[in-house]
C-alpha cells in the first residue's frame, strides 16, 4: 500500500496532468480562430497525450489500491498575442511538468516506495522529449517571424502530428 503523503502528491500530478490537456485544448481554439488548423491538430494531439499521462497515474494508483481523489481543475488562458507566444507558454509549461515529476519521483524515492520512483522513471523520459519537441516548435517560429509564408508551411506540417496512443497491454 503506498503511502498517503505520496498517495497526495499523486493526485497533485493527475490534476497537473488534466490541467495540461485542459490548457492545450484551450490552445486548439485559439489555434483554431487564428485559422492554423495544422497548430490545433498538433494541440489536439497533445491534449489527447496528457489525458493518457493522467489516466496512466490514476491506472497506477488503482493498480496500489490507492483511492484516486480529483481536484477541480483550473481555467487555462485562452488567447495568446500569436502562435509563438502560445508555444512558448506550452514550452514554459512543460518545463513546470518536468519540475513536477522530478519533485513526485524525489518523494517517491524518499518515501522508500522503489515501485513508485520506478513507474514515475517513464514521465521523467517522457518529459525530456515533452520540452525538446515544445522548444523546437519555439525556435522554428522564432526563424520564422519575418516570414509569414513560413507559419503557414509550420501550420502544415504540424497538422502531420497524430497522438502517441499507448499499446496495449503485452506488446
Amino acid at each position: 500500500m503506498m503511502k498517503a503523503d505520496l498517495q497526495k502528491a499523486f493526485h497533485k500530478q493527475i490534476n497537473e496532468e488534466l490541467y495540461s490537456a485542459y490548457l492545450y485544448a484551450a490552445m486548439v481554439n485559439f489555434f483554431e480562430s487564428k485559422n492554423l488548423p495544422g497548430f490545433a491538430t498538433w494541440m489536439r494531439a497533445q491534449t489527447i497525450e496528457e489525458l493518457i499521462h493522467a489516466e496512466k497515474l490514476i491506472s497506477y494508483l488503482h493498480e496500489r489500491g490507492a483511492d484516486v481523489k480529483l481536484d477541480a481543475i483550473a481555467k487555462p488562458t485562452s488567447t495568446w498575442k500569436s502562435p509563438l507566444a502560445a508555444f512558448e507558454a506550452a514550452y514554459k509549461h512543460e518545463c513546470h511538468i518536468s519540475k513536477c515529476i522530478d519533485n513526485l519521483y524525489a518523494r517517491a524515492t524518499k518515501a522508500g516506495d522503489n515501485a513508485a520512483a520506478i513507474f514515475l522513471n517513464w514521465f521523467v523520459n517522457e518529459q525530456v522529449e515533452e520540452e525538446a519537441s515544445a522548444d523546437e516548435i519555439v525556435q522554428q517560429l522564432k526563424l520564422a517571424q519575418d516570414a509569414p509564408g513560413a507559419l503557414f508551411m509550420l501550420d502544415r506540417e504540424m497538422g502531420a502530428r497524430k497522438p502517441a496512443m499507448p499499446a496495449a497491454e503485452g506488446e
